[in-house]
């Protein structure tokens, strides 16, 4: 048990939120508990003012500031919930507060902090430049900063949330599965958890490419993840904060990383159970503890998830939806070789042994052969197996591209087979921040050096759109190409011997 941690139950306890904040509820899960074998709970933090558990943090920073520092006003840079959070808050006590958002942040968000009182500042396209620019009004207007997690009253105040769930669940209770991101929520519930009832287990839950967390314990110190994915944009963070970190790696017992599918699934589980919509961070919890019962084949227990937050566009749910068989591992998306010729589509149906097809794209490429984009419905890995295993048993050259990124975000929209008179080309993804004018100012900056020979543009309501680019080159100017790329900005990735661009845009 940590003397550090110990500090914190009393700063819980004597946390006076309650004018502001909500007790949220503990709802079961009776689909997910069948299916699972366990008893599965949902801790109900969309249920607060602001959809999200970070009002309680904000709050509990801000009932700790002098008259001076309150007089003076606060600030914080976010593009989420922290920014609602801080903006209600500050507005139940009468304080000025600003909010530096990005200019990517949508409009959605904007308008909620605005409507609590809130003067927002948008600048830059992400966390880092608007953070930076916050600190800047800091230094020249004297704001007090409340940062989003590494701050002891802001871990107290979200701690608060472990306080009620030991409350609230007096009886068994095995393991409390909590989101990270820069730890503010899992530090503070689990210090109060180690010292109340240090046997009941508490997992971290990461994305899988943003495992700020899983990598400083790892390593046994902070580090700072080259790239952070942006999908969980409530955990994309690239650090785990220092107070945060250190409260948390003699306290969780476990950290568990889940992918963009798993959380999409979970998104629908939490759905199917409880009628309610999360934004990708806030199921973070409920696909880790999906994870970890399969990987540690438990039954019988108690296992709580903390639904963390709802904050999210609508227009993100087309995407999730579409991703959800898979992260169920309900759905197989292949690229399959078939001859061109009439009966080949029915007889590679019989050959799926009665297994429903999902999806099915096709254009005609050459006399020769057909190179088919099919989903199938499985059971799961072993079902996807055995499929891939009886159709390369039944002649058919079948490539598996289930977990391949750039099939599922691009090419399945776009199978239109190779363009020979295209000649020679290269293939890359980009990611650009998603603002009015920004696919033009993209276009711009590649400018006309080199001929654009295919281009697939997808935004799924997130804050970065998705760009799949073919140009007329050859592999000899790859080196000068990458650094025009470079020079450009964007996150950028060579896509050319993807086996998905291979198999149906003949990239070579």
């Amino acid at each position: 048990m940590s003397k550090h941690s110990d500090s914190y139950v009393k700063k819980i306890l004597s946390a006076r939120i309650y004018d502001l904040v909500v007790e949220t509820p503990i709802d079961p899960a009776p689909r997910l508990s069948k299916r699972l074998d366990n008893q599965v709970l949902f801790k109900r933090e969309d249920l607060q003012p602001v959809f999200s558990f970070k009002c309680r943090g904000a709050y509990n920073k801000l009932l700790q500031l002098s008259d001076a520092e309150r007089a003076a006003g606060v600030i914080a840079a976010s593009a989420g919930n922290h920014a609602q959070g801080l903006a209600l808050g500050a507005k139940t006590l009468g304080v000025k507060a600003t909010i530096v958002m990005p200019k990517t942040t949508p409009a959605i968000k904007v308008d909620a902090v605005r409507s609590r009182g809130a003067k927002v500042v948008l600048i830059g396209d992400n966390y880092d430049a608007a953070a930076a620019h916050a600190q800047q009004l800091v230094a020249d207007k004297g704001l007090v900063y409340i940062h989003p997690f590494d701050d002891p009253d802001v871990i107290a105040g979200q701690g608060t949330c472990g306080m009620e769930i030991l409350r609230q669940l007096p009886g068994q209770l095995d393991a409390i599965f909590v989101p990270v991101g820069g730890g503010g929520l899992c530090a503070g519930i689990a210090a109060y958890i180690n010292f109340v009832r240090p046997e009941v287990k508490v997992i971290a839950v990461e994305p899988a490419d943003a495992a700020c967390f899983e990598a400083a314990m790892k390593a046994g110190r902070r580090v700072v993840l080259p790239e952070v994915g942006i999908f969980a944009d409530g955990t994309a963070v690239a650090q785990v904060g220092a107070e945060n970190f250190k409260l948390m790696r003699d306290t969780v017992d476990s950290v568990v990383t889940v992918n963009t599918d798993e959380i999409c699934a979970a998104i629908k589980d939490i759905y199917d159970d409880s009628r309610s919509i999360n934004e990708p961070s806030g199921a973070l919890a409920v696909a880790g503890l999906k994870k970890y019962v399969e990987q540690h084949n438990i039954s019988g227990q108690v296992l709580v998830a903390i639904n963390s937050g709802a904050n999210i566009n609508f227009d993100r749910l087309r995407y999730i939806s579409e991703q959800t068989e898979i992260g169920e591992k309900r759905e197989a998306i292949l690229a399959v070789t078939i001859d061109e010729k009439p009966g080949s589509f029915r007889a590679f149906c019989k050959a799926l042994q009665r297994r429903n097809v999902t999806e099915f794209n096709y254009r005609f490429a050459s006399d020769r052969a057909a190179n088919i984009f099919v989903g199938v419905q499985v059971s799961g890995d072993g079902d996807r197996a055995a499929l891939l295993a009886e159709l390369n048993g039944a002649g058919y050259a079948a490539t598996d591209l289930t977990d391949n990124d750039i099939a599922k975000a691009h090419i399945r929209h776009m199978v239109g087979g190779p363009a020979p008179q295209a000649g020679s080309e290269l293939v890359f993804s980009f990611e650009f921040p998603e603002r009015p004018g920004a696919l033009g100012n993209f276009l711009n900056q590649l400018g006309g050096k080199w001929n654009i020979s295919m281009f697939h543009y997808r935004n799924h309501g997130a804050a970065y759109g998705r760009v799949l680019v073919a140009m007329q080159a050859e592999r000899s100017e790859l080196k000068a190409l990458a650094s025009f790329l470079d020079g450009i900005g964007y996150p950028w990735r060579d896509e050319t011997d993807n086996p998905a661009c291979r198999f149906f845009l003949g990239s070579h």
